[in-house]
């Protein structure tokens, strides 16, 4: 995949951004790998976890690559933010957990890609923020994202001033996770990410599902719908394996069913 690379290892997949030089900024061409990634992670039954990050010490992603999208026409551009759109939704519905990995500038859409994610681990120089006010610009297509993690007041405090966000903010904020030093990013991710890896698969992705599932419910809706996959979940031999190891004091060995 062009400005795309995908790596498996062990039951991680980590998917890198590679345009050092432009930031790893998002041409259609990204937009299409990392989409194509996702997918290939989600038919992949030995991936557990994707791991998402952009390559170099200067940017996870600095937005969309303005000068390439405006090359492809006003029609074109428009077909081509739907990927992004399709990408958003292809992450949440990819039924296993998402780390984004952070150094550098995150903006714009880079921004919202990395909200995206279940959960963001940033190193101490990552900048988040939504510039595009500044270019007579609205960040439209990372709304919903951004609005998954943080209080709207903040989120539109942030687009309509387009000023910037420190590590240390983001993290007070709420829509950062977890900040360390730059030295201490990879031993962070390929913790949380081995933690995640290590939960039964199924649990995993019912449980990941119904999370994003609610967020769009009434709290009857959302009520009725848990209580049904709590009974569901009940009866899966993952959750028999469970308790019996629990009750053993020893190692679950999670089937996947």
């Amino acid at each position: 995949m062009k400005d795309v690379r995908y790596d498996v290892d062990g039951h991680v997949a980590r998917v890198t951004i590679d345009r050092p030089e432009r930031r790893n900024a998002m041409s259609f061409d990204v937009m299409r790998g990392l989409l194509e990634s996702m997918a290939r992670a989600r038919a992949d039954d030995a991936v557990r976890v994707v791991v998402l990050t952009g390559e170099g010490d200067k940017a996870f992603c600095a937005g969309a690559d303005l000068g390439g999208i405006a090359e492809t026409g006003h029609a074109g551009a428009h077909d081509g933010r739907g990927t992004l759109a399709a990408l958003f939704r292809e992450m949440w519905m990819l039924g296993k957990p998402t780390i984004a990995r952070v150094r550098g500038y995150a903006l714009a859409g880079g921004f919202g890609l990395a909200l995206a994610c279940d959960f963001v681990i940033a190193a101490d120089d990552a900048q988040f923020g939504t510039p595009e006010i500044n270019v007579g610009l609205w960040p439209y297509m990372i709304t919903v994202p951004l609005l998954r993690s943080m209080p709207p007041k903040k989120v539109l405090e942030l687009m309509t001033t387009g000023r910037r966000v420190d590590a240390t903010e983001a993290e007070r904020i709420g829509f950062v996770n977890r900040v360390v030093p730059v030295g201490e990013l990879d031993k962070a991710v390929d913790e949380l990410a081995a933690t995640l890896a290590s939960k039964s698969p199924l649990i995993m992705r019912w449980g990941r599902d119904s999370f994003y599932r609610v967020l769009d419910m009434s709290a009857d809706d959302a009520l009725a719908y848990l209580q049904t996959m709590l009974t569901v979940t009940s009866y899966s031999e993952d959750t028999a394996e469970g308790v019996a190891a629990f009750a053993e004091k020893r190692d679950p060995e999670w089937k996947g069913r």
